[in-house]
């Protein structure tokens, strides 16, 4: 090859390689300029507020959490995310209204994001959800010593409402109230989901008039059984139909996750490769939300039990969480059905779950002359 055309091909890719240097700097210094602005924006300034964010040492490991409220005096609010694996740390600007009514923390797992990132696969023996009910008992004991109260408010959502009934049921003296959403029960929950996703690829099939899907899915529909055979047959036409994903949200907060401030791109790295750690251990049909039953812990709370689900939640539907929650015995009950709401209210509308955590939950926390130590 002629010298000229080699000097001309490391011109080239040495100005490519410039550009794109260029262009990543930029996109990162844009991020990082964001990112202060959100900061700003997000920030803290009440005489009596708390923002801290760090490492734990719960369950024999470091485990990150972050607190956050307006006032210490409020009732604490524990947030159980869900996922199995899904850190809400990214996504939860939506939640700085809640911080005027109450101390919220968030909780990143074992096996989620910062946690993992701290430990890596070393956790892998441990991930049990009895080992994480121990893990949420200890949190809870460390935030009543850590903020100076007598108890807190646990919310759950998704897997984080199978985890937090264990937790809450173990131990409710730790608590003022438990709230779910998105609410799992154990296989009835997936299995009305797995109901619920053969009439929708039903109506697919019908409005594209696919003869073959219809035929296909007609002996399902009749008899739903979340088995192997039938869930290859599902994956199939939800793929060659186009399905919508049933776990995508409108997230509603004023910052967007890739500009929530102190979440660098290695917290990226590790939430997604925590998720993936995660999914391998607690989701699944070996997994403890397949293979045991909310029910099996029995009906009997000393506590509030309040479940805000919605309507339209394809992904735990309520049903079977209400079937549940009628048999529930507790000094106080409450069943919130949100009309048109999805698997994501605290996140697409984190205001209207915010009036009803206000309305029907903190009442039972104490008032701050009596609640706090």
């Amino acid at each position: 090859m002629p010298r000229k055309v080699v000097k001309l091909i490391r011109a080239s890719l040495l100005c490519t390689a410039g550009l794109l240097i260029v262009v990543v700097a930029a996109g990162l210094g844009f991020r990082a300029y964001r990112q202060h602005l959100a900061a700003e924006a997000l920030a803290i300034r009440s005489p009596n507020g708390v923002q801290e964010g760090g490492f734990v040492v719960i369950g024999s490991i470091q485990q990150w959490v972050q607190i956050r409220g307006e006032d210490r005096n409020n009732p604490v609010l524990l947030f159980v995310h869900g996922g199995p694996g899904s850190s809400t740390l990214p996504i939860s600007s939506g939640w700085q209204p809640w911080e005027k009514y109450f101390t919220v923390v968030q909780w990143d797992q074992r096996g989620t994001g910062r946690t993992y990132g701290a430990t890596g696969d070393a956790t892998a023996p441990t991930m049990t959800l009895e080992r994480m009910t121990q893990d949420g008992i200890e949190l809870a004991e460390y935030l009543r010593t850590h903020l100076h109260k007598d108890r807190i408010v646990l919310v759950g959502h998704s897997w984080g409402s199978f985890l937090g009934i264990h937790i809450v049921k173990q131990r409710p003296d730790l608590f003022y109230a438990y709230v779910g959403t998105g609410q799992v029960i154990g296989r009835a929950t997936f299995e009305k989901a797995f109901e619920i996703t053969i009439a929708h690829l039903q109506t697919r099939a019908q409005s594209v008039n696919n003869t073959e899907a219809l035929a296909e899915l007609a002996p399902i529909a009749s008899q739903p059984a979340m088995n192997e055979i039938n869930r290859l047959v599902a994956e199939k036409w939800s793929r060659a139909l186009a399905l919508p994903p049933v776990d995508s949200f409108n997230l509603a907060g004023p910052v967007a996750p890739p500009f929530m401030p102190d979440f660098a791109l290695l917290d990226w790295y590790n939430w997604s490769k925590g998720m993936a750690f995660s999914a391998k251990y607690l989701r699944g049909r070996d997994s403890p939300m397949f293979q045991r039953d909310v029910a099996s812990l029995g009906f009997e709370f000393p506590i509030p039990m309040i479940f805000i689900d919605g309507d339209e939640d394809d992904i735990t539907p309520s049903g079977p969480a209400e079937r549940y929650f009628k048999q529930i015995i507790a000094p106080h009950k409450d069943f919130v059905l949100v009309h048109g709401g999805d698997h994501f209210i605290p996140f697409d509308r984190p205001d209207q779950f915010l009036a009803d955590l206000v309305a029907r939950v903190r009442p039972f926390a104490n008032p701050p002359s009596t609640g706090s130590r």
